[in-house]
């Protein structure tokens, strides 16, 4: 779903002209206003979601970011909906909450529990077919349960994305499953395979799966947000005198770094632009060189001779 597109706005809308422009419709297409209108009620559902991602700085970043298509995999419906409280957006914008023909939105609330959580079970409900009830309330298929796998990547993978072909054990036998990587990915995100998870009996629907984003380690680099850290020991002369390393990045591009005489133990030396993508469409990071001074265990006669004479000169 795209989700400006629904609310009628720009991607460089500001927060309030988003709050205008859901204000305008869901006006037009609340229940309450619609009665019996299945259309309404479905654009109402659309741009409510809509909403509630493009009003929630955090699920808005991802949403920008990834793209819809790669969001969805991150966010489930219960994700977008959670601390989205439908009534209370719509007391904001003087509507009343929902009520009269608009009650078949709360079907299926806990005690206790928010209204976007109720508006969530309504949309996830009627999306999976489950009509043809009339005017009563109608017992939904039992759903599967979730799974969770650990998904293993590699910095490469994060770099330009990949697809990759995972082997699950369910109910005893094996399965492939693919998913694809976005770029840029962090570690302990979730994918979301919706229908890939649990079986449900009676023939209800299927759990979902989802796989959580576990880095591999690299020979060479560290990740630490979008920025790679690899490290460099050079000799004490050369850490004295300067000297210069190479770096290869992830990308098989060859780098000389000029490290200037005098330099501490544990400075940085930067590499822009080189480092991991922030998302598809977002800016790279960078690759730091850690220096380090290598310090031998053991010295020849000649090492320590040259070494016993710095000393004497205050080195």
């Amino acid at each position: 779903m795209e989700y400006y597109k629904k609310l009628g706005v720009s991607k460089s809308a500001s927060a309030g002209e988003i709050k205008k422009a859901y204000r305008k419709l869901a006006l037009k297409y609340h229940p309450d206003k619609n009665s019996g209108d299945k259309e309404a009620e479905k654009k109402f559902k659309e741009i409510s979601e809509a909403y509630a991602v493009l009003s929630d700085p955090e699920k808005k970043q991802q949403y920008d970011t990834y793209g819809s298509t790669d969001f969805h995999q991150r966010y489930s419906r219960e994700d977008i909906f959670s601390n989205f409280d439908i009534n209370d957006i719509l007391n904001q914008f003087g509507f009343g909450g929902m009520s009269g023909q608009s009650a078949s939105f709360q079907s299926g609330s806990r005690p206790g529990s928010g209204g976007g959580a109720s508006f969530f079970n309504s949309m996830f409900n009627q999306s999976n077919g489950a009509g043809g009830c009339g005017g009563g309330t109608c017992r939904q298929p039992a759903k599967g349960p979730d799974m969770s796998y650990q998904l293993g990547v590699t910095l490469d993978e994060i770099m330009t994305g990949a697809k990759k072909t995972i082997s699950l054990r369910k109910n005893g036998t094996t399965q492939n499953v693919t998913v694809k990587v976005p770029q840029g990915i962090e570690a302990g995100k979730r994918l979301r395979l919706k229908g890939k998870g649990g079986a449900a009996p009676n023939g209800g629907i299927a759990g979902d799966l989802y796989l959580k984003v576990d880095i591999e380690p690299h020979s060479s680099f560290v990740r630490d947000g979008d920025d790679l850290i690899t490290d460099k020991q050079i000799p004490f002369s050369q850490a004295i005198l300067g000297t210069s390393v190479q770096v290869e990045s992830l990308e098989g591009k060859k780098f000389s770094v000029k490290v200037p005489g005098g330099i501490q133990a544990d400075a940085k030396l930067r590499i822009a632009g080189h480092g991991l993508p922030k998302g598809p469409q977002g800016k790279r990071g960078d690759i730091y060189v850690r220096v380090g001074v290598k310090v031998p265990k053991e010295l020849s006669d000649d090492q320590r001779e040259a070494v016993e004479s710095l000393k004497k000169v205050g080195l």
